[in-house]
């Protein structure tokens, strides 16, 4: 890299990207015999980057994704590794040269020809260091050496003390994101490398050290804040702030300046189905006395304000999402980073799975605090798209020592990530962490920890602090789950916000009606990603939900136990591969609209709930509901139904049923229902007639008669609710497996046309949760809807994007077209054609894997 003279005796700043090809090496650690002179002696190094992507580029490791090959490379975790290039620059007219580095991973050391010129010991912040004294003309060599991530945080445990955590590792003693280690949706790749954009700034003026933009929406228009601190700058300067045509300059004194600049024009910006997300682009800069421009900011900014309401009622304690004065029921997802690798993140595949969300009517994401801080183009994204965004300080499930290293560490960075986040209009939440108050309650750590520090002072005092001084228009809530009050438990569902996980743990997942949560921020049931995804990666002879390299993607603790336990009565359990994936998947769909229905039905106590999990890092059994190469797992389409903005459910009410019905959003729902009790055959034997009007933004709950509720035969009878606005609610008597269901109640044919497929579905018969598993025919292939409960004389169009050919007939039967009549019904399967069906699974698997006896009942 060559630095022209003519651009550095520009007055502004230049900026020289160090990206590129780097050599990469391992200086020290348990490499392997067979790869240690080739890593010695240095491969080709990508930054942004990190080390496993190089070792694969290289052809030196295998994919840690596949069959079992993630535990054969934790070493890579263990081995300190070093980055260096060369650059040739020439001196300047600038006095002041800084080496910055947007994200370093995370324990490093930086030189610059020979001299150390700094530290880094966290993956969460930037880090910015002067080099003007170690520049030389001509060829300077630059060198960042990197620990064992894995090594260092079991040595500083030993220092601060153990302390608990989940997982493994000691996580809570090295400031790197916390799902790295291993999580029980996670691999253990334990990465190195410098992650973020790397560059060499040059200036000779005055830079804003420090840039807090934060808005309002006042009712009569917007409001913009502006503070700057200013380093290296001889007075008189000046503060410059623009947006629509509107300008204020002020004066920079002492270092610092302040503008607040009224927009009466502007108009408010809404989280999605509120209204609009209008955006105005923004200038600010910082100039000199002649006018001229010495550092700049140039975005996009919008008007809200946001408040979290937790007062108390006659119930408890509230928590309610307040946006420009009015409430917003909650319909949202927690968010883990989009790849374990996450320099391969880009703009494009956030873009995806953001709007998966809004795909499914959602309008907030949680960043979870086991991440990390995301890019600006996350946040940019929620922006445009309406979705709200709760962000994690960066902790979870762990007590976290209170000592300087880590409190100046976590300090640094939470002061970082809050000037950085709070001027997005998205920004509706700053949590202090996950599950860690929760974890000091009720998980034994008092008794462990013996009067130990263990982060207390983090959500108590300084993440507070940080917020009230320099974002004080964002709410900020101590954790979750959180009650709002320190005498009582933080996991209650009368008060804030709760995780509800005995559910997938232990019980039922008709055990959600058994609370009465005021807001859910966390509850969720796992399944297997799409068929053509566990093949990627789970090539088991035969194939079983228990073989090894099966159990090496499902990380959760007796995961595929609880999947069967899941199962309960309401669907039977499978003796074939291919049947468990649909029962599994069927079933985590089940489990989570029947839960938002239930949430939902108690608005306006209940203000919202967020399922776990969006979307995954990498192929794996988990909580998702879309996998990591983008299928749309069966529970999307689920929660695209019970996030809806208007929701009909049948709930059980005082001894009998009730129609509820939720509507979010601006508008009266008026509307006529035709509850009728039928049996499988459709024919009709009790008709209700109820005209509905419900208010925007509100709830209603009507008793159904006796004679709608009251069946003659469990077995053979349903409650069905139409709708004249196009909703449908169903309820059963009886769970699946006592449902008398017709074998094949369904026939399809399917039309090629450009682009994809037409299949139509007529069914015959009551047919449940009917849906196109596409992906069996086709992993590249989409389809415009799931999980369609047909009545006897429906018919149902299904639009499949594809670009294969003559998949007519595969589409339209198993292992592609499932419904759960093929789970509970004896039939002849049609097979479809030709498509994967692995062996059943097998008992004698099941012992060897020390799991039980078989699957088969």
């Amino acid at each position: 890299m060559h630095i022209s003279p003519h651009e550095a005796s520009r007055r502004i700043p230049t900026v020289h990207d160090l990206g590129g090809v780097w050599t990469c090496r391992a200086a020290r650690g348990p490499i392997p015999s067979h790869l240690e002179a080739v890593l010695r002696a240095g491969i080709a190094g990508t930054v942004p980057g990190v080390v496993h992507l190089d070792l694969l580029a290289a052809d030196l490791i295998p994919d840690p994704y596949d069959g079992d090959n993630e535990s054969a490379l934790t070493w890579i975790g263990r081995t300190d590794w070093e980055y260096s290039r060369s650059f040739t620059w020439e001196p300047d007219s600038h006095t002041d040269h800084d080496l910055v580095a947007e994200g370093l991973d995370t324990v490093a050391r930086i030189w610059l020809n020979g001299q150390l010129v700094g530290d880094a010991r966290n993956h969460h912040r930037s880090y910015r260091f002067p080099v003007h004294d170690h520049l030389r003309a001509g060829t300077n060599d630059l060198r960042v050496e990197f620990r064992g991530a894995l090594s260092f945080a079991e040595e500083r445990e030993a220092v601060l003390g153990v302390r608990p955590h989940s997982n493994p590792h000691p996580f809570n003693c090295i400031r790197k994101p916390a799902y790295a280690f291993g999580w029980d949706w996670g691999p253990e790749i334990v990465t190195a490398g410098i992650w973020r954009p790397l560059r060499l700034e040059g200036r000779s003026g005055a830079r804003m050290t420090q840039l807090r933009r934060r808005t309002r929406w006042t009712g009569a228009g917007g409001e913009l804040l502006v503070d700057v601190e200013v380093d290296r700058g001889h007075p008189p300067l000046s503060l410059d702030v623009e947006v629509e045509g509107r300008r204020v300059c002020v004066p920079v004194s002492d270092g610092a300046a302040s503008v607040r600049l009224e927009v009466p024009d502007a108009q408010a910006w809404w989280p999605r189905s509120h209204g609009e997300q209008p955006l105005y682009p923004a200038r600010i800069r910082l100039t000199d006395a002649d006018g001229d421009c010495l550092d700049e900011w140039r975005g996009r900014v919008g008007f809200r304000s946001v408040t979290l309401d937790t007062s108390p009622d006659a119930d408890g304690n509230r928590f309610t999402v307040v946006v420009n004065g009015r409430p917003v029921y909650v319909r949202g997802a927690n968010w883990i980073p989009a790849d374990t690798y996450l320099p391969r993140v880009t703009r494009e595949t956030l873009a995806s799975s953001l709007h998966d969300a809004t795909d499914a009517g959602m309008n907030l994401i949680r960043v979870w605090g086991g991440g990390i801080y995301e890019t600006d183009d996350f946040y940019d994204l929620c922006d445009e798209l309406g979705l709200l965004v709760w962000q994690d300080f960066t902790l979870a499930c762990a007590a976290y020592a209170e000592d300087p290293e880590l409190w100046d560490e976590f300090e640094a960075e939470a002061a970082e990530a809050i000037v950085r986040l709070a001027a997005h209009p998205s920004l509706a939440l700053l949590n202090g962490g996950n599950e860690n108050i929760w974890g000091w309650a009720d998980w034994g750590w008092r008794r462990a920890l013996v009067g130990a520090t263990w982060g207390e002072g983090y959500y108590m005092d300084l993440f507070p602090g940080l917020v009230r001084r320099l974002a004080d228009e964002v709410p900020y809530s101590e954790g979750s789950p959180f009650s709002f009050d320190r005498y009582l438990h933080p996991n209650q569902d009368s008060d804030g916000c709760m995780h509800i996980w005995d559910v997938w743990n232990s019980r039922d997942y008709t055990a959600y009606r058994t609370y009465r949560p005021r807001f859910v921020s966390e509850f969720g049931f796992q399944a297997p990603p799409a068929f053509a995804t566990l093949e990627s990666v789970v090539h088991d002879e035969p194939r079983s939900p228990f073989g090894a390299q099966m159990l090496v993607h499902q990380k959760a603790e007796s995961g595929n136990l609880k999947l069967e336990r899941g199962l309960g009565d309401h669907l039977p359990h499978p003796t074939d591969y291919v049947d468990w994936h649909w029962a599994t998947q069927l079933n985590q769909a089940r489990a989570i609209r029947f839960g938002v229905e239930y949430f939902r039905s108690l608005a306006p106590f209940n203000t919202g709930s967020i399922v776990w999990q969006l979307n995954d890092c990498w192929p794996v059994v988990s909580w998702s509901a879309v996998d990591s190469l983008g299928h749309r797992k069966p529970l999307w389409f689920a929660l695209r139904e019970a996030f809806a903005d208007r929701l009909c459910s049948i709930q059980p009410r005082d001894g009998g049923l009730s129609l509820t019905l939720h509507n979010e959003s601006d508008e009266p729902w008026t509307s006529t229902a035709t509850v009728r009790r039928i049996d499988v055959e459709g024919r009709h034997l009790a008709v209700q007639i109820i005209e509905l009007q419900i208010d925007p933004r509100a709830s209603l709950v009507v008793p159904l008669d006796t004679t709608i509720t009251q069946s003659q035969n469990a077995c053979r009878e349903l409650v069905v609710a139409d709708l004249s606005s196009g909703q449908r609610a169903f309820w059963y008597f009886e769970e699946d497996t006592r449902l008398e269901l017709a074998a094949d109640p369904v026939t399809a044919t399917a039309e090629e046309l450009a682009g994809g497929y037409r299949v139509t579905v007529t069914a015959h018969a009551l047919t449940k949760d009917l849906t196109l598993l596409v992906d069996h025919a086709d992993p590249d292939a989409t389809v415009d809807r799931g999980l369609v409960t047909m009545l006897p004389g429906d018919e149902v169009v299904f639009t499949v994007s594809s670009t294969r050919p003559h998949l007519t007939t595969r589409l339209t039967g198993a292992p592609v077209l499932r419904t759960a009549n093929d789970l509970v019904a004896p039939r002849q399967r049609r097979t479809g054609g030709a498509s994967p069906q692995p062996a059943g699974i097998d008992g004698s698997d099941l012992r060897a894997a020390g799991r039980r006896e078989s699957l088969a009942r």
